[in-house]
């Protein structure tokens, strides 16, 4: 499997992969369509505050993950937050998963925490993340959306 960024190109198939994501057992609200595109914008531009990658294997793409870092006290540093992690169906149960969190590990070898949210519903994405490591952070969250 390869990982590689975003580009301009990617975006028709990025954004059936997020259409998917955005209406599945994964996400718990919904999301504005002019957000999920003003999301995949940022993600495809020179803007360093969002990184977008895709998965390819065999010269499709299979998955898309949408990164971004902040500094985290409780951590004592950089915050690696994936906030989104797409794999396609077809694509899961072969180890792309696995494979995406050891180039996350190596590509990110200074983050002092890695850090996603997942809805209870997500089995599948509970067990890997658990399998690599993570763990439940008891914290309930507060937003103010603007």
């Amino acid at each position: 499997m390869k990982i590689r960024d975003m580009v301009t190109a990617d975006k028709e198939n990025v954004m059936e992969m997020v259409q998917e994501f955005y209406h599945s057992d994964a996400v718990d609200h919904e999301v504005k369509q002019e957000v999920l595109e003003a999301t995949l914008e940022a993600a495809v531009s020179e803007d360093p505050i969002l990184r977008g990658v895709v998965l390819e294997e065999y010269g499709r793409i299979i998955g898309y993950a949408y990164l971004t870092s902040y500094f985290v006290t409780e951590a004592g540093g950089i915050n690696l937050m994936i906030e989104d992690l797409f794999i396609k169906k077809e694509a899961r149960g072969h180890g792309y998963g696995s494979q995406f969190f050891q180039w996350l590990f190596k590509e990110y070898p200074n983050v002092k925490r890695y850090r996603m949210e997942v809805t209870e519903e997500n089995k599948g994405a509970i067990s890997l993340y658990k399998k690599m490591g993570f763990e439940f952070l008891g914290y309930l969250q507060m937003i103010k959306d603007i």
